[in-house]
């Protein structure tokens, strides 16, 4: 993906600088990191699944400078979120007939507020619907490549377009009607409408993937593998496989890997937001 030199966004809150808060949530080894991270990772609700400081504990913050890699991070990751808005801005003009008002995106190290929670690199980037803005600790990258198997920038920009599809959700009511179904749903009825939320999200990205290549002709040969390949390792039955247990599809929150790989495709095929209605198909 061709991204230096280019436009960057405006919409990008930067806490990295503010240091790591005393009293935060703590991360255990490399082990319980994966774990964590398969646990929430693209998720959506994430209040339940994030540790917030303990009441009444003191906090301190040590500013820290960003290192030239962060820098590089924080860019890329600005760039990416820019491609997003004038991508949507442009969908949501003729297939929705409406205003697209993008998300703002936070930048953060270590750990860091949200009202969904309080969030930590082991949460993974979230989408938090009470304020209309996406949490990414840009570590998180690395991860990806070095412990999930999903390298490359293209790999990683589908982590911040997967994100961003949670906006685009929200914005058109999809995540408020999901809210409401669960509910009123016992726990396995809640798990399916979030495979279905999160392949939504998958399709929309794939949406946003093809919009990209035909406005601003960077994408590089390999790229769209790259990001199908990540889709791919975080599907709940490769993830659950690589932890050692046996695949159990009642207790999937995300869809499977081929069904996310399938949704982003579908999505990137069509360029169609009629065709990312997972709601209303019987076979994902």
């Amino acid at each position: 993906m061709e991204w230096r030199g280019r436009r960057g966004s405006s919409n990008i809150e930067d806490r990295r600088g503010q240091g790591r808060a005393a009293g935060g949530p703590a991360v255990g080894g490399i082990g319980a990191l994966v774990l964590l991270l398969v646990g929430a990772y693209f998720g959506v609700d994430v209040s339940g699944l994030i540790e917030a400081e303990a009441p009444g504990r003191a906090s301190t913050s040590t500013p820290a400078a960003l290192s030239p890699a962060d820098q590089e991070a924080g860019n890329f990751v600005s760039v990416v979120l820019a491609d997003t808005e004038e991508v949507w801005t442009t969908v949501f003009l003729d297939q929705v007939g409406d205003r697209y008002r993008p998300p703002v995106l936070v930048l953060y190290r270590d750990v860091t507020r949200s009202p969904c929670g309080g969030a930590s690199g082991a949460t993974g980037p979230f989408y938090c619907p009470s304020d209309q803005k996406i949490y990414l600790d840009t570590a998180f990258f690395a991860t990806m490549a070095q412990d999930l198997g999903a390298g490359g920038d293209f790999a990683a920009a589908y982590v911040v377009a997967h994100e961003v599809a949670h906006h685009v959700q929200n914005q058109i009511g999809i995540l408020g009607q999901a809210h409401a179904a669960r509910s009123r749903a016992g726990a396995t009825e809640v798990n399916a409408i979030s495979v279905r939320v999160e392949l939504q999200a998958d399709c929309l990205s794939g949406i946003w993937a093809r919009g990209a290549e035909a406005m601003f002709g960077t994408l590089e040969a390999g790229d769209v593998e790259e990001a199908v390949n990540a889709a791919h390792r975080i599907g709940d039955d490769t993830l659950q496989r690589n932890a050692g247990r046996v695949p159990m599809p009642h207790t999937f929150t995300h869809g499977t890997s081929a069904q996310r790989a399938r949704w982003f495709l579908r999505g990137y095929d069509s360029g169609d937001m009629g065709q990312c209605d997972t709601f209303a198909v019987r076979r994902l």
